[in-house]
């Protein structure tokens, strides 16, 4: 105890030697554990911020379970659970309120991201060990983000606060900005992150580039009504030399011809979604690697948007009902629960004849009943009419169309096939493969490869809407025709251009690759066209064209004024 007082009287006298400043005494100096002073001095260290931004859009895009239906349930899809008693996605108007946590997850993965991405954008113009270089396009892609979260939030909610700033205290006095402002500020954030960002030629995988700034300023100038620039965005990408559409065979899997095998269908299988593949269509791909602990999870749509087909019960020969389908296989795509229903608008009213995007190898659309004691053994649900006698609830979410171009189709994992106790491999009668099924990365009910955010296709039907937007339909028709001609789709005339069909070539060509509702809501279609072709359209409410603001926000907002949508008031 003594020596420990003499201890404190050395470090008083020193104080008073040196005139000691109070404030610098107590001052902290971190060491071993992170601060925002030392979190952000290396490139190592920002890098790992942008993997943060990079995560959080393709956990929202890939892993948000039923949260995914709040953005798809459209003119797309429905709902194919909760429909007796109707609820939830189907019953849309009483489930997107400002209460419900749908309308609030999106809201919440949006600004953690722009939090984040103004940390990075904050830190990295102070001293720090990051070279010039790096700085650059560190700072571009952070911008990049921040114009991408912006735009997000003002095609589903409208104008929302516009916070700029590395947060430093807590605040309570947010203000709306317009929509024009939002997009505005996504406009200006893209413009200056082109400037900063590295050609798609020498971007790594799974970088945000240049082209995808600009593939992403032609939607936000389209909103701001800069249709010229719009269209001179999009062309600086498509008339990019290092850019084409995929229209020879290519890829992995390029040597198989034998079921009608299409560029198109290239585009979707295994290892071909990256330039490396000799892929020049995609602009942006989010990143899995299998087994990689960067890359934990993949697409969960194959789970969500199959038939729950395992569920199906057909009459069996001792007069007692049996399942029609003995195990969940690969060749119908994994393990789906039917939750993710897709339209019959989206099925059978948009395609003609001969279209690849609407082959058999990617909406498959019949199979055999492979159970042995089914009355119907080897007979086909839809050929031999056993369809016709299922009850609606089994036609909604036990049997319809199998979307398998998010599935891996004879290119799994061998760990993820089901297997007998002497190795051999669990085989329907029919000669199907069985899949494991269990949660996590090792099971084929999600997608396990890496998946498109941006390809050139979307870009040609971003500039197919300006030119019709800016009264030159003859342009917008070349454009669609350009995608229909890789697809072998008949070519249009230019009285067939209008917004509802390019509306309507959007879902056939970027079927489920994007969200569907944030579209709708930016053109102001939601209601119209979930009410046209929407089983339980009419369930959609007036004022959603847009979403509502979280109540939660509202009320702790209390130094200022956060309106709410028009039309969400009395929920």
């Amino acid at each position: 105890m003594k020596s420990l007082k003499y201890i404190f009287a050395a470090a008083a006298l020193s104080c008073l030697g040196t005139a000691c400043n109070e404030s610098n005494w107590l001052e902290e100096t971190p060491y071993d554990f992170y601060t925002p002073e030392n979190s952000y001095t290396t490139t190592a260290q920002f890098q790992q911020a942008l993997n943060y931004l990079y995560d959080q859009v393709r956990g929202m895009r890939w892993k948000l379970g039923d949260q995914h239906m709040a953005l798809i349930c459209s003119d797309l899809a429905s709902g194919g659970t909760d429909t007796n008693p109707v609820a939830k996605f189907n019953d849309y108007k009483t489930f997107i309120t400002p209460y419900t946590y749908v309308s609030s997850s999106f809201w919440d993965i949006s600004y953690a991201a722009i939090a984040n991405a103004n940390t990075i954008i904050n830190r990295i113009d102070m001293e720090n060990e990051v070279g010039e270089s790096d700085k650059k396009v560190i700072k571009g892609q952070a911008l990049f983000f921040r114009a991408y979260f912006y735009n997000f939030l003002a095609n589903l909610y409208g104008g929302v606060p516009l916070i700029l700033e590395e947060a430093s205290e807590p605040r309570q006095d947010y203000v709306r900005a317009s929509r024009e402002e939002t997009y505005d500020r996504a406009r200006q954030d893209l413009e200056d992150a082109a400037l900063m960002l590295n050609d798609i030629t020498a971007a790594k995988d799974g970088e945000v580039n240049i082209q995808a700034a600009k593939h992403l300023l032609t939607e936000v100038y389209i909103s701001l009504g800069n249709y010229q620039k719009a269209i001179d965005a999009a062309t600086e990408v498509i008339n990019d030399p290092n850019m084409d559409l995929m229209d020879t065979r290519f890829g992995s899997r390029q040597g198989e011809t034998a079921n009608g095998e299409s560029p198109y269908w290239d585009l979707f299988q295994l290892n071909n979604q990256n330039r490396s593949s000799g892929n020049r269509e995609t602009i942006w791909a989010l990143q899995y690697e299998y087994k990689n602990s960067g890359s934990p999870y993949s697409n969960e749509l194959p789970r969500w948007l199959l038939p729950y087909y395992e569920g199906l019960n057909v009459p069996g020969k001792d007069g007692n009902n049996v399942k029609a389908f003995t195990l969940n296989t690969m060749e119908k795509g994994g393990r789906g629960i039917g939750t993710i229903r897709p339209t019959d608008h989206f099925l059978y009213e948009i395609w003609d004849a001969g279209d690849d995007r609407n082959s058999e190898l990617l909406i498959k659309r019949d199979y055999q009943i492979d159970n042995p004691d089914a009355v119907d053994f080897g007979k086909w649900i839809m050929a031999d009419h056993i369809y016709e006698t299922l009850n609606t609830e089994q036609q909604t979410r036990q049997f319809y169309p199998f979307i398998l171009k998010f599935s891996q189709i004879g290119t799994l994992e061998e760990d993820n096939y089901a297997k007998n106790s002497d190795g051999s491999y669990q085989m329907t009668a029919l000669g199907e493969h069985g899949v494991v099924y269990a949660w996590g990365s090792l099971s084929a009910n999600t997608s396990m490869r890496d998946e498109y955010m941006f390809r050139l296709a979307g870009t040609y039907l971003l500039r197919a809407e300006a030119y019709y937007w800016n009264n030159e339909p003859g342009k917008a028709k070349k454009d669609l025709n350009e995608i229909r001609r890789r697809a072998n789709a008949p070519a249009i005339s230019e009285s067939d251009v209008s917004l509802d069909f390019i509306l309507d070539e959007q879902l056939r060509e970027l079927y489920f690759e994007d969200f569907r509702v944030p579209t709708l809501c930016r053109l102001g279609k939601m209601v119209e066209r979930s009410r046209k072709y929407n089983p339980f359209g009419m369930n959609v409410g007036d004022q959603q064209n847009l979403f509502p603001i979280p109540y939660s926000e509202i009320e702790k907002n209390i130094f200022g004024t956060m309106e709410q949508n028009p039309g969400y008031e009395g929920f």
